[in-house]
């Protein structure tokens, strides 16, 4: 029962979205509109942490459209009181894990990859269990993981395949697997 539990994905917490304090759909705003994760996850190409939308973030659009809406009351209380819209982490590694957003952006692993089809998510789920193995065996093998350019900051999948291989994009992002699965990659 134990052994059942530890590998279920109600353990990796797959699929449950945590409540957040705006009821916010990554359907409609990257799915549908077709804004980019940069404009809400500002910091996602230069830092470890992507980054969580600023209550400026959401005002940018929200302070001319659905202004008086109930969904959107949060936003405007957290800009009234100057007091940060505070964001539950869907995805979260434990603390002796390094992980950095910017790396893997850097080196072609596109968001669905590993935050799934969030362009699809009418509440952000958690879609990969982010586990020790499943990290590991996309560093053994990541040529097929890899997006070309163009394709990092889709929240949608599904559309046609890359154009290019995995073999390279391996050597368009000039990725190395000679020391992606040392321990020190990601435990500092």
């Amino acid at each position: 029962m134990a052994y059942a539990y530890f590998h279920s994905t109600y353990w990796n917490r797959i699929g449950i979205a945590p409540e957040q304090p705006v009821l916010f759909s990554h359907r409609h705003h990257a799915g549908e509109l077709r804004i980019d994760c940069r404009n809400c996850h500002a910091t996602v190409e230069t830092s470890a942490f992507a980054g969580l939308p600023s209550t400026q973030a959401c005002l940018a659009c929200h302070s001319q459209i659905f202004t008086r809406t109930t969904m959107i009351r949060p936003v405007v209380q957290s800009a009234v009181e100057d007091v940060p819209l505070q964001w539950s982490r869907v995805s979260q590694l434990p603390a002796h894990v390094f992980f950095n957003h910017s790396i893997h952006v850097a080196k072609g692993v596109a968001c669905i990859t590993c935050h799934g089809d969030v362009g699809a998510m009418a509440l952000t789920a958690k879609a990969e269990p982010m586990t020790m193995r499943w990290c590991l065996d996309c560093h053994r093998d990541p040529a097929p993981r890899l997006s070309p350019p163009d394709r990092i900051f889709e929240a949608v999948a599904g559309r046609e395949p890359p154009r290019a291989g995995g073999a390279e994009l391996m050597e368009y992002y000039r990725v190395r697997t000679d020391s992606l699965t040392d321990c020190s990659t990601c435990h500092h």
